[in-house]
């Protein structure tokens, strides 16, 4: 059953299962119990989220690996809940629920930056933390702008390290053993969308 939110849903306190119920119309994520609104993406942001889930689908879904695009509604603590650009979840990983709220983590969560500060602060340290306490052991965060794509490799201590970065050529981002992702195509991609800006 889906509910509305209440007309002043901004800024009222949700459970993780009332923001989970929430009519699809009604976007945004919570924090702190507060539903706030999602970041303004654009169409290269798109543009590249679509690029990515199709390189990593067609390596993953071989191998039995789920790979899935944003709005599915993370539970990722019990006041936050996040809708990554991406995720997958690997052949023998546990597995997500087919519909509602996901309490489950996936191996990778995928973040393309934003252009504006506020989202790019959201991708590069809110979300960083949270991924990190949810329990997701890769977090891959794509940057247009910067041209980086950085993967970042939960340690024995819950926090990330850097498992690799790369601006350019091929790359084969753990955990994800035989996927090349070829930057160099990537970014020729955003430099064609930009270009018909």
């Amino acid at each position: 059953m889906q509910t509305r939110a209440p007309d002043s849903a901004a800024g009222a306190q949700l459970t993780l299962q009332q923001w989970a119920s929430l009519a699809p119309e009604i976007s945004g994520e919570l924090i702190h119990g507060e539903l706030v609104e999602e970041e303004l993406a654009d169409y290269v942001h798109d543009v590249v989220v679509g690029w990515l889930i199709t390189m990593v689908g067609a390596w993953a879904l071989p191998r039995r690996g789920l790979v899935a695009a944003s709005d599915a509604k993370f539970g990722v603590s019990e006041t936050h809940g996040r809708k990554p650009d991406a995720t997958l979840y690997l052949k023998g990983e546990p597995r997500p629920p087919g519909r509602g709220l996901i309490t489950v983590p996936p191996t990778v969560a995928i973040e393309v930056v934003s252009p504006t500060p506020r989202d790019a602060r959201r991708d590069r340290v809110d979300k960083l933390r949270e991924y990190a306490t949810f329990g997701v052991r890769y977090y891959w965060i794509v940057d247009p702008q910067l041209r980086s794509f950085e993967v970042l490799e939960l340690d024995d201590d819950g926090r990330y390290v850097h498992a690799r970065t790369a601006t350019d050529g091929a790359v084969e981002p753990p955990p994800c053993e035989g996927l090349s992702l070829d930057l160099d195509a990537l970014w020729s991609l955003v430099d064609d969308v930009l270009a018909e800006a």
